[in-house]
């Protein structure tokens, strides 16, 4: 009877702990809060230079939902030019308060994609491929998500990406 008891109180305390929700990091919570202007559906187009130097147009939605208890956001980009895919993306953004930034990490349809850093200067989400590119990632003036991609030169910032999206 002891060890049914044993057993018993033992299982109780055991459904007991994972009943209990788990606690959120208020940290990351509030830190990852501070993109809620990126949130939505958006559509919109947009225009980048490719490696030849010419310029491209293309059509492109953008869906952002925020997960996890607000801990992280999922970004779903779709992309089309003349009807055919030319960008198909989705990444998770969190926060990393070891290294007190943003940590973007993106996949793509291709196979590609990584882990990079981001931060918020000035209310503008930037991400960063690496040390010579940059994302910017802003609501205008007129409520519009608005992105520019610039790679440094020499130490000079050349614009090769912009896209303004509405949202829906």
């Amino acid at each position: 009877m002891k060890k049914l008891s044993i057993l018993i109180l033992s299982l109780f305390v055991f459904s007991y702990l994972n009943a209990q929700p788990a606690q959120t990091d208020q940290i990351a919570k509030n830190e990852v809060s501070k993109l809620t202007f990126m949130e939505g559906y958006w559509e919109g187009t947009g225009w980048r230079y490719s490696a030849d130097g010419q310029k491209h147009s293309f059509e492109q939605t953008e869906k952002v939902q925020f997960k996890l208890d607000g801990t992280a956001i999922l970004v779903e980009g779709h992309g089309t030019s003349n009807g055919k895919t030319v960008h198909d993306a989705m990444a998770v953004i969190t926060y990393d308060k070891e290294k007190q930034n943003f940590r973007f990490s993106s996949n793509l349809s291709d196979g590609k994609g990584g882990v990079f850093t981001g931060e918020i200067i000035d209310g503008k989400f930037y991400w960063y491929p690496n040390d010579f590119i940059r994302y910017i990632i802003t609501v205008n003036n007129n409520g519009q998500w608005h992105e520019i991609g610039e790679m440094n030169r020499n130490g000079n910032w050349f614009q090769f990406f912009e896209m303004t999206l509405n949202k829906q």
